[in-house]
């Protein structure tokens, strides 16, 4: 049975949070930030590698608007980035948070009961202090706060700026939206409470196996947010099937517990995906009735319903308005990290009403891999 609420219930733990950017560990930072450039309309932003000064890993930050991708890759074998690689394959480490204070953010978190993963919360590079301070979640998994409130110098130390080429068409994306994790069976409570334990989040959507399910499989899921609404953060555990769900596949290539997609926010989500597909993103598909279901609701929106059929945009409405989306197919090898694209209008959903297709879309794709 579905649960929303649109009451804040948690904790004011943070004066200010908000998404900073994402890492990605990769197997090659280089090629993969060629990909995203490419794919999704990004613009090269920074690097940082043995030309800056670090020998040990070679980083290229990717932005578009709010949005800041992180692409990080090992220089040998025995560095930590090529075992969790190795591990997980190519995929998100990192999700950073934007606040006011990290030192009250960082030691708020583990007085609460998180666990260290970096106490570097002061660097001084002469350009003045660059807070940052890092805490473990899910799988190998991180939370960062950042600051640069009082720092002068670019982006982050030991990072150059790059001379941005930019792209022939604007994408439309302007900031990450959401980021969902996957987490292993009976877990998802657990995060969920550590959430509202630790950040002080509340919790405002629930779903279950009977809202998302087909014949074979089915998941949970809840989703907890900030004070603020500028983070959101779905997590989903399978379910009891008779056949491995789209989580499960997750967990076994994965190896554990990870980031299962990050949602970005478009402005015009019917030209994001005519540059994107014009630019070789693949997407899920779905069944043409689909779209004679979406005619015979009457939900009011601007958009031509034909033009959505023909770009494979999903639509969803509730009491606050209706949003739209699209996932892609997983982005790299291993069927685990993908995309979605998402435009609001007046809603705060997640597009429940389009579970039963995408879970029956991704059910076709696991059937093609041999999956299922």
């Amino acid at each position: 049975m579905s649960f929303f609420t649109d009451k804040f219930s948690g904790q004011k733990f943070f004066e200010k949070i908000e998404f900073d950017h994402v890492e990605f560990y990769t197997s090659n930072a280089k090629q993969t930030a060629y990909f995203y450039k490419n794919a999704f309309g990004f613009n090269l932003f920074a690097y940082r590698g043995p030309e800056t000064g670090n020998s040990e890993t070679v980083s290229y930050v990717l932005k578009k608007n709010k949005v800041f991708f992180v692409f990080t890759a090992a220089l040998k074998s025995d560095h930590f980035v090529s075992e969790w690689v190795k591990k997980h394959g190519d995929g998100v480490c990192r999700i950073a948070f934007k606040v006011d204070s990290v030192k009250n953010a960082f030691d708020g978190c583990i007085k609460r009961g998180a666990l260290s993963e970096s106490e570097d919360i002061f660097t001084d590079n002469g350009n003045g202090l660059y807070e940052s301070a890092s805490i473990k979640i899910y799988g190998n998994c991180f939370h960062s706060f950042i600051n640069r409130g009082n720092y002068n110098g670019f982006w982050a130390p030991g990072f150059k700026e790059m001379k941005p080429v930019e792209n022939r068409s604007d994408s439309r994306i302007l900031f990450i939206d959401h980021v969902v994790a996957n987490v292993e069976i009976d877990k998802m409570d657990y995060w969920k409470e550590y959430y509202e334990k630790v950040f002080g989040f509340s919790t405002f959507v629930r779903f279950d196996e009977t809202d998302i399910s087909t014949k074979y499989s089915s998941l949970k899921s809840v989703v907890v947010r900030s004070e603020n609404w500028k983070v959101k953060l779905p997590i989903n555990e399978p379910a009891e099937g008779l056949k491995k769900s789209q989580i499960e596949e997750y967990l076994e290539f994965n190896e554990g517990p990870g980031v299962q997609h990050i949602a970005l926010l478009s402005d015009n989500i019917i030209d994001t995906i005519a540059i994107l597909r014009e630019n070789g993103v693949e997407f899920l598909e779905l069944p043409d009735t689909y779209y004679e279901i979406l005619k015979n609701k009457n939900i009011s929106i601007d958009e031509n319903i034909d033009k959505l059929k023909e770009l494979g945009i999903l639509v969803d409405n509730d009491d606050e308005g209706y949003l739209l989306q699209l996932f892609t197919k997983p982005v790299q090898d291993r069927p685990t990290l993908f995309i979605e694209i998402i435009q609001r209008k007046g809603s705060r959903g997640f597009g429940q009403g389009n579970f039963q297709s995408l879970f029956e879309s991704i059910e076709l794709e696991q059937k093609r891999r041999g999956n299922l």
